[in-house]
């Protein structure tokens, strides 16, 4: 697209309060960006109202437009519009598409064949493993796994789809310029590397609340379905699971234990007719794709291991040092000592208030 073009789209998106709805309603009455500017101001009001229109004709910019055009000049960086060519179909299909998208590295990468997957930022070490294997066995499928580079599920899920033979997308609540979790500063790099980042938000936009929601919709938008891992019942993850079932899209989720706090959501879901999800052949069957490689399992004890007995006592719900001697008729230092070995090996869990979880 000409940069004079591209800068109409970039001023008309930076216009205070005007907003998709209204942005394309001028588009409808008057057609491309260029041609809404260059209406008048007693037009521009018939169709958006006085105040919107004073501030369309006031509003020039013009240094957030020449930045942004400088930027999108690097490579790697594109912005990609609803007149473009490379805007994602499905897209168009949600409620409130974007004008447009800051993209940084493999923009085509937006029409891929994707699944998101998303859930807790305090997410267990089960759930994390969970949501790697499931990530990798999906991007091994040839799918491009899409969240939103939180911490806990999201992040977990950026890494197993890089292990992948596919890639990955990392739809953000800011600017793409902006690094948000510092935490998830290397894996933002890495993202931008081998996938791509991605925001409706001006360059520099900081993380703020109310732009999650916004970003949830496109997660969900970009995907032909959605799989939740862990979530609590006042996850964010569900706000992008209702979006997803408002958008025609798979709802799956991932059952957990009926201690867990983190598995509530999911088990609201399955009760509001979320597909439950066993393994990621599960969702593959139900998208109608062939599998790909098997994600492997982590590494477990070997049978002769001195703790494997205690995972038979351990079972799958969380329980502490005491409950494991109970069960076990074992002292608590051999139990402790056992507990540390099957850790080490990646067979048991470490969880918050001294409780553990069998990995399997």
């Amino acid at each position: 697209m000409p940069g004079a073009e591209l800068g109409a789209w970039l001023r008309l998106t930076l216009v205070p309060g005007l907003g998709g709805q209204g942005l394309r309603k001028l588009l409808g009455d008057f057609g491309l960006p260029s041609q809404v500017l260059g209406a008048g101001r007693a037009a521009l009001a018939r169709s958006v109202g006085e105040a919107l229109a004073q501030r369309i004709v006031a509003e020039d910019g013009a240094a957030a437009v020449d930045a942004a055009l400088a930027w999108a000049a690097a490579p790697g960086h594109s912005i990609v519009t609803l007149a473009d060519a490379a805007y994602p179909k499905q897209l168009l299909e949600i409620p409130d598409p974007p004008a447009l998208l800051y993209v940084l590295g493999h923009a085509d990468l937006l029409s891929h064949r994707g699944l998101a997957i998303v859930g807790s930022r305090n997410a267990t070490p089960q759930g994390v493993a969970n949501a790697e294997r499931f990530a990798r066995a999906f991007s091994e499928a040839g799918l491009t796994i899409a969240s939103g580079l939180a911490l806990g599920i999201d992040a977990a899920a950026h890494r197993g789809a890089l292990e992948g033979t596919g890639s990955t997308l990392a739809v953000l609540g800011c600017g793409v310029d902006v690094v948000y979790p510092q935490r998830n500063a290397d894996l933002y790099h890495l993202v931008a590397a081998r996938g791509a980042l991605v925001s409706e938000f001006p360059l520099g936009s900081p993380p703020v609340a109310a732009n999650f929601p916004r970003r949830n919709r496109l997660i969900s938008g970009l995907a032909r379905g959605v799989l939740v891992v862990e979530a609590a019942l006042a996850s964010g993850s569900l706000i992008t699971a209702r979006l997803a079932a408002e958008q025609g899209r798979e709802v799956f989720a991932v059952p957990g234990s009926i201690h867990s706090p983190l598995s509530k959501g999911c088990h609201a879901l399955i009760k509001d007719g979320a597909k439950l999800v066993e393994s990621a052949q599960d969702v593959l069957d139900e998208l109608g794709l062939p599998s790909g490689a098997v994600a492997p399992a982590p590494a477990q004890p070997e049978k002769g291991h001195a703790g494997h007995a205690l995972l038979a006592h351990l079972g799958h719900d969380p329980c502490n040092v005491d409950t494991l001697c109970q069960r076990s008729g074992l002292t608590p230092d051999t139990v402790s000592a056992m507990l540390l070995e099957l850790e080490l090996a990646g067979a048991v869990a470490a969880l918050p208030g001294g409780r553990y979880r069998r990995i399997d």
